[in-house]
């Protein structure tokens, strides 16, 4: 196994419940790719995902091997999900509760009640037609869709308009509009370019919940860490791969940095595919090539901010919104470059585990939607500036004198993200999404023409995210199941 991430950790598990000898090599000291951590100053930053949905995923991975979620890590809802912020003051608190949820809507537009109620049941309904054909069973390709319940389904997926034109059929409130549009940033897209199927993001939050781990995100890659290590899983950290060896088109090992070569019968690689056809994997240079041509998404530019007063008009989740969604948009994925106005996501943790913070403080954990890596962006020289801009615009919305109240903060751009996780560009989520098929034309988990190879994460199908990742682990571990005749956990 290379790589130590999520997918990585949750093949790892059920293969090692199967009865496998597994090997992770993870090149930095710490498990979990994405989702990390960062202590200093007396405040705890999760790095990557801050939310978690379909907890049941997790709940079943531990089942498969024989143990209880509860007696590793405790999860919890968040409530409200989210508070929405917009510049002329106007919030909207993304409940979960239903009573609670149709107040807010009612509040703020009552003549949109019913449009919510269309849009979670259409919603509901493409749920239903994707999560076993393309979600919770292994996809191998366009050519899986062909089948008498696509034919059926087709139209119910939604898929030829875009995220942005369902969303305005269902609601007049452009509060509203923004708010629904926002999750197709989840997987790194552009809510006008995306395809409505993934207005089934929201449908899976608004239902089933959002989620946080107690005691931080990243307690959920400790957590599988040890449940690894319960079943035997061998993990040697501070050990990058050079490169996979493969034969007569076949795997047959991997190369260390040191030099070391170790033999191995199959090979999963929990790493971006186009680093691992690019970097790891010698004579792969036409499929690396047709890769770096795909659109990617998004990136992130970050800032960890300590600062030393709490702000209580924040909830654990927080967007301050743009008041130009579409340019924003336009800026990072036509133009390449960062948005002059951007909208802000805010995590304050410390509101939910107070250990976070030292008492009066508060740890920000601010994102903003960032270009991958390109020509007209140069971050070591306009990272400062664009900092200043995000704490201003947090300023103007309510966060006053935010500049003056930081006592700690880290700055990570795209090129921060690239480097620390070899993702191309820095992208977040892998692809974007912002055409009908892109989902669907991710890197497949067993790779063609090498057998023995597997990719498994947010780089591969069903894509970003930490249910969708460790689904992807599943998949992975029926796949090579399937290819050695075991059976899977």
């Amino acid at each position: 196994m290379v790589g130590a991430g999520l997918g990585g950790l949750a093949t790892a598990i059920r293969l090692a419940a199967a009865g496998r000898r597994v090997l992770i090599l993870e090149q930095n000291e710490r498990v979990g790719g994405k989702l990390n951590l960062l202590q200093e100053a007396g405040y705890t930053f999760d790095t990557g995902p801050s939310l978690l949905t379909m907890p049941w995923v997790i709940e079943e991975l531990f089942a498969a091997a024989g143990r209880r979620m509860a007696d590793y890590l405790t999860l919890e809802q968040i409530e409200p999900t989210c508070r929405y912020h917009w510049l002329d003051g106007t919030t909207f608190n993304a409940w979960q509760r239903l009573p609670q949820l149709i107040q807010e809507v009612e509040r703020l537009s009552p003549a949109d009640v019913p449009g919510l109620f269309r849009f979670l049941a259409h919603t509901a309904r493409i749920y239903d037609a994707v999560a076993d054909t393309f979600l919770l069973k292994p996809f191998g390709g366009l050519r899986e869709l062909v089948t008498p319940r696509l034919a059926r389904d087709g139209l119910q997926i939604d898929a030829l308009r875009s995220v942005d034109a369902a969303v305005r059929s269902f609601f007049r409130s452009p509060y509203l509009r923004q708010v629904f549009n926002r999750y197709a940033t989840y997987n790194g897209s552009s809510p006008y370019r995306s395809p409505a199927t993934f207005n089934v993001i929201a449908y899976i939050e608004f239902a089933e919940g959002g989620w946080y781990v107690r005691g931080g995100m990243y307690r959920l890659a400790r957590a599988l860490q040890h449940l690894a290590a319960d079943l035997g899983v061998e993990l040697r950290t501070g050990t990058p791969v050079a490169r996979i060896a493969y034969q007569g088109g076949r795997v047959s090992g991997v190369h260390l940095a040191s030099g070391e070569r170790l033999p191995a019968a199959q090979v999963v690689v929990n790493a971006d595919p186009s680093y691992a056809y690019r970097t790891l994997l010698p004579g792969q240079e036409r499929i690396a090539t047709r890769l770096a041509r795909q659109e990617t998404s998004c990136s992130g530019f970050v800032l960890f901010l300590g600062v030393n007063r709490v702000y209580a008009q924040l909830a654990h989740h927080n967007i301050f919104f743009s008041s130009d969604y579409p340019r924003e948009f336009a800026a990072i994925f036509e133009k390449g470059v960062p948005a002059a106005d951007p909208t802000v996501y805010v995590a304050a943790t410390a509101l939910t585990d107070p250990e976070h913070a030292p008492p009066g403080h508060m740890n920000l954990f601010v994102l903003v939607n960032a270009p991958t890596l390109g020509p007209r962006v140069h971050w070591e020289r306009e990272a400062a500036a664009y900092r200043d801009l995000i704490v201003a615009r947090l300023e103007r919305m309510g966060l006053s004198d935010l500049g003056r109240h930081i006592v700690y903060e880290r700055i990570w751009t795209p090129a921060d993200i690239a480097a620390r996780y070899n993702a191309t560009g820095g992208a977040i989520y892998g692809w974007a999404s912002n055409s009908p098929f892109a989902a669907f034309l991710r890197p497949p988990l067993r790779a063609r023409g090498i057998d023995g190879l597997y990719f498994v994460g947010g780089g591969t199908h069903p894509g970003g995210g930490i249910p969708l990742v460790l689904l992807s682990g599943r998949a992975v571990a029926e796949y090579l199941a399937a290819d050695t005749h075991c059976t899977p956990a």
